[in-house]
């Protein structure tokens, strides 16, 4: 499975899970990182957390991906779902607003 398609899958999960502002942004030759960024947001950390689980039993159970490593599962006000070529952002929009990833990837897309 390429990275697009996981991120596709990653993007139609969160949809159905009413994330809101749902980014999927290509890095690919940017960054050794990933080839995909799928950035979203929670409402609440219950419903981080449950974005999160979704996209692990979902990948797991119908594309047999496991995530190399999860990220901030414990606090639940960002959880980083790395799965090699693709890594999963869900924030809060605290956090969100904070650190904006969207404007830095975008910002080294212009520059790089």
């Amino acid at each position: 499975m390429t990275a697009e398609q996981t991120a596709k899958i990653v993007q139609t999960l969160l949809e159905d899970k009413r994330a809101r502002d749902i980014e999927v942004m290509n890095v690919e030759g940017k960054t050794i990182l990933a080839d995909r960024f799928v950035i979203a947001t929670g409402t609440s950390v219950t419903h981080i957390k449950a974005l999160a689980d979704d996209i692990e039993f979902s990948l797991k159970d119908q594309h047999q991906r496991m995530p190399d490593h999860i990220e901030g599962y414990s606090t639940g006000r960002w959880i980083l779902m790395d799965y090699g070529d693709v890594i999963v952002h869900i924030l809060h929009q605290d956090e969100r607003d904070f650190y904006s990833l969207e404007k830095l990837w975008q910002e080294q897309r212009r520059t790089g």
